[in-house]
């Protein structure tokens, strides 16, 4: 692309009343001598050069990426800073141009006088004029100057004697910095602008990241419903309130020969989900055992589901933490503190963005913040697999699922995998296809400013992931695995939550330190809850998915192309499905 040296700028100087050095430019352009500004078609060289394409008095390089228009508008500017001198080559062209020569005559005086046969006197003319701008650079302005209106009125009357060389000088200067000071006073305008958008932009951002984070706390209509009415049905159904599992099953519940699984959560749906692609799943669902574990609130409508809706071929246990005699207030204190200690709750259900840096903050720190600003993060479910051996003293491996996966392969095969005497086998995060989601070590969960952080921890260990693990209890209750996550709860409760602040993960990071066995990252994928691009070949591949993040599949703020591998698995012909209308736009 080629383009007139005035025409890039041109624009910007009328818009601002320049009209002197603007209108001047198209005499440039009707000038066989004018500069011209050559730009590749890849747009990795930007050239200035005459007219006649011989001679390039300027050649820029830049970078084979994408130039924002912040960039752009600075090129322009330093172009137009160049100017001055772009006009002095023209102005000496202009006096030149008395004596008209041909194309090959221009040619050889400039690259070859001697070779032509011609005698390049212009040099002379060129040192005489560096003598007057020399002299003109260091003088004031007269105040009587009277500038022309356009620089072709200033090249006409200089063709026509109305100037001589000083005075031409003078009014060059005066025009060149008439419109410096314009185009700095644009310039600065400019910027303004930019920071007044950037700081709306920046506001819309958070006000969207806000929205978001309370579309993920809350409970969508449709789940709340239908947890009401499965309640409902609890206290007005007596096959809803039947014992899970019959009395004949009850000694399968600490067979350490079947299969069992567990899973804590408050909401049914996404329970009977995990329950259901579980034995779809598997090659021998009837060696399947399922440990529901809920709160209180909702024991009955999650009894009621498994009551009135039985999973064929296996087993279903539904608890209340309240059902757990070992679950009493002196087992886990830490805990009780954490729910009732005021700069918690305060923390966690108080103003997300008081005393917050949002203009030193990216828009996704201020989402990992939210994210770990959740109330679920002080809710007893969400720490209880830490109790594990005690909840089931008579089991010796059990798989722990979150309520926000899917199966989708046979998980048989996790029973003989060899932990090597460790007691925790999970995927590590610090290494994987999707940078991203897989780049998770110590340094993004602890403060390493924090001393005690810095004089236990290594901030380049590796991470691991919650979400689906495999727990040989036997091994754990060799271990004082438990007292150490009780002990750094109570560090960071006196620290005023400086030491880590997301979520029940960095607690366990430091617990299960030296306890955890890697096993192969295809059976467990995560990151489906906030990772858009995610790949949908290793989705399918994957023996578990994991919806990890704000975008749960039953929220409305759910990536729609995610969702299916989720709601293939609910049962949309359950009446009190249907009724309460679930995932229905």
């Amino acid at each position: 692309m080629v383009v007139g040296v005035g025409l890039g700028v041109k624009r910007i100087i009328k818009e601002k009343d320049c009209e002197g050095a603007a209108a001047g430019f198209d005499n440039i352009k009707k000038d066989d001598r004018r500069m011209q500004l050559h730009i590749s078609p890849s747009m990795r060289s930007i050239t200035i050069s005459s007219n006649n394409g011989f001679t390039d008095l300027m050649k820029i390089k830049v970078a084979a990426r994408h130039i924002s228009y912040r960039t752009l508008f600075h090129t322009i500017l330093i172009v137009a800073f160049l100017l001055p001198f772009v006009f002095i080559l023209t102005a000496l062209v202009t006096l030149e141009g008395a004596n008209k020569c041909s194309s090959f005559d221009c040619f050889g005086r400039r690259f070859g006088p001697r070779f032509l046969g011609r005698v390049d006197d212009s040099g002379k003319l060129v040192r005489d004029f560096y003598k007057i701008f020399n002299q003109v650079i260091t003088e004031e302005i007269p105040d009587g100057l009277k500038l022309p209106d356009s620089f072709s009125q200033l090249v006409a009357e200089l063709k026509n004697n109305q100037y001589d060389a000083k005075t031409f000088a003078f009014s060059l200067r005066a025009m060149v910095l008439s419109c410096y000071i314009k185009i700095v006073t644009l310039n600065l305008l400019y910027s303004s602008l930019m920071e007044k958008l950037e700081r709306e932009i920046r506001e819309s951002k958070v006000s969207e990241l806000m929205n978001r984070h309370f579309a993920a706390s809350s409970i969508p209509k449709g789940i709340h419903c239908f947890s009401l009415r499965l309640t409902d049905e609890y206290s007005s159904n007596a096959y809803a309130r039947r014992q899970l599992p019959s009395p004949e099953l009850l000694p399968v519940l600490s067979n350490n020969s079947y299969h069992h699984f567990v899973l804590s959560t408050d909401n049914i749906l996404a329970a009977s989900v995990v329950v259901t692609s579980v034995v779809r799943s598997s090659l021998e669902p009837e060696k399947v055992v399922f440990h529901v574990i809920t709160d209180k609130k909702t024991y009955a409508g999650m009894h009621s589901w498994f009551a009135l809706n039985p999973v064929a071929s296996i087993i279903v246990e539904v608890k209340g933490i309240h059902q757990f005699d070992w679950l009493t207030r002196e087992n886990v204190p830490v805990l009780e503190a954490i729910e009732r200690h005021h700069d918690f709750r305060n923390y966690y259900h108080g103003n997300h963005i008081a005393g917050a840096n949002l203009s030193n903050t990216t828009p996704r720190s201020f989402a990992s913040k939210l994210q770990a600003r959740s109330p679920k993060y002080i809710s007893l479910l969400n720490h209880l697999r830490i109790y594990l051996p005690e909840l089931f003293p008579d089991l010796d491996k059990v798989v722990f699922l979150d309520d926000d996966v899917v199966i989708q392969r046979d998980l048989s095969p996790l029973w003989e995998i060899d932990l090597q005497g460790k007691v925790n086998g999970a995927i590590e995060t610090c290494k994987g296809e999707d940078e991203w989601v897989m780049s998770k070590y110590f340094k993004n969960y602890f403060n390493f400013s924090h001393p005690l952080i810095a004089k236990h921890l290594d901030p380049d260990e590796c991470a691991w992931a919650y979400g689906m693990n495999i727990f040989d209890l036997r091994a754990w209750r060799k271990t004082n695995i438990r007292e150490t996550y009780h002990f750094w709860l109570k560090e960071n409760l006196k620290s005023n939550l400086t030491m880590w602040k997301l979520g029940t993960l960095p607690p366990a990071l430091i617990a299960f330190k030296g306890h955890v066995h890697p096993i192969d990252p295809s059976w467990h994928m995560l990151g489906l809850g906030y990772q858009r691009k995610t790949n949908i070949e290793n989705v399918k591949r994957a023996a578990v998915i994991h919806y990890n993040g704000q975008s749960k599949p039953w929220l409305e703020i759910g990536f729609d192309h995610l969702r299916p591998f989720w709601t293939k698995y609910v049962n949309y012909s359950n009446d009190f499905v249907r009724n309460c209308h679930i995932l229905e736009s």
